[in-house]
């Protein structure tokens, strides 16, 4: 606990950010997620939460769709596919990056943390929610004085060569490429940018992914999981510290 304060205990400093965000500083006692939606509505769209701590790039963004909510939904692998793109920016040459579908990410087969997303309670498949938020946590050095190789299943940035990127740097990347991949999106559609998602997951999971977002299992018996239904509990999150499993 001692350790735990210590990385942690530090202010954030305001974000450099694209004019369609909005930084929101939390102190690192914080949970970015839970303040966004559970004050979505008052901060409007473009808001990016944040904490400012020396071991996890941890915030949410507000986002108002126009589209029902079950295609709205689809919006969750565009802000996957900016996060992906985010660490490949900040990774050492040849650094493997891949998603565990369908929130869930890993670097050389190690967890650094992944990305979820809510919605209204209230809210319907066929009616337009009246917002949404993304949210994402990464691992950026590990709070264990042991040092890396005691949790061989997680790592963290620094364990990984990324060198000393901080939370708000990686947060300002991300923001960037989240852009980028709306813009594609937007010019796109929606296929190319499953296609870039795809390709970032686990080659031998044989999953194919259809327009709503839902996952195809062909390995082994076939099965069919909802979108909606996996992001209803992160696969990636521990519930008692609020940070990517060990």
């Amino acid at each position: 606990m001692e350790t735990r304060h210590r990385i942690s205990h530090r202010y954030a400093r305001e974000l450099d950010l694209p004019s369609l965000f909005r930084p929101v500083a939390l102190r690192e006692a914080g949970d970015a997620f839970a303040h966004a939606a559970a004050n979505a509505g008052a901060l409007g769209a473009g808001a990016l939460v944040y904490v400012g701590r020396f071991n996890l790039a941890e915030f949410a963004i507000v986002l108002e769709p126009e589209q029902p909510l079950e295609r709205a939904l689809l919006s969750f692998y565009v802000a996957m596919v900016a996060l992906a793109d985010t660490l490949a920016a900040l990774a050492p040459p040849e650094k493997p990056i891949t998603i565990d579908w369908p929130d869930a990410i890993r670097i050389d087969g190690g967890l650094i943390g992944g990305g979820r997303l809510g919605w209204p309670p209230e809210a319907e498949g066929h009616a337009v929610p009246a917002w949404l938020v993304f949210g994402a946590a990464i691992r950026i050095a590990s709070i264990d004085d042991r040092g890396p190789g005691l949790h061989p299943l997680a790592t963290a940035l620094q364990d990984e060569g990324f060198g000393e990127i901080g939370a708000e740097r990686f947060i300002e990347t991300f923001a960037r490429h989240l852009m980028a991949a709306i813009d594609r999106w937007q010019e796109r559609g929606f296929s190319p940018l499953i296609r870039e998602y795809a390709a970032r997951l686990d080659k031998g999971a044989g999953i194919e992914i259809d327009g709503k977002g839902d996952a195809h299992f062909r390995r082994g018996q076939s099965t069919t999981r909802s979108l909606a239904s996996a992001l209803k509990q992160p696969t990636w999150l521990d519930l008692k510290t609020a940070e990517p499993l060990l």
